[in-house]
């Protein structure tokens, strides 16, 4: 199955919001008038694609992840 060209997530940027892809795959937006970045998207609030996982005991906004040495971490 082919990946979906035009995704929602990119369907309802505002204008003058783009997105890049990091070199691990993280999607990230960039807001081209106040030329500021974040890895949460600017409508829903909740990160694209992040590397990392939610679980649901965790609170809104966070994410479980771990270090490069294999250490749990949280991530918001």
């Amino acid at each position: 199955m082919a990946a979906d060209p035009k995704p929602d997530w990119l369907c309802c940027l505002p204008s003058s919001w783009s997105y890049g892809v990091t070199r691990d795959g993280r999607i990230f937006f960039i807001n081209e008038e106040a030329k500021s970045t974040t890895w949460l998207h600017p409508v829903t609030g909740e990160a694209v694609i992040t590397g990392h996982r939610k679980t649901p005991d965790l609170p809104t906004g966070w994410e479980e992840g771990y270090t490069f040495e294999g250490a749990r971490c949280f991530i918001k």
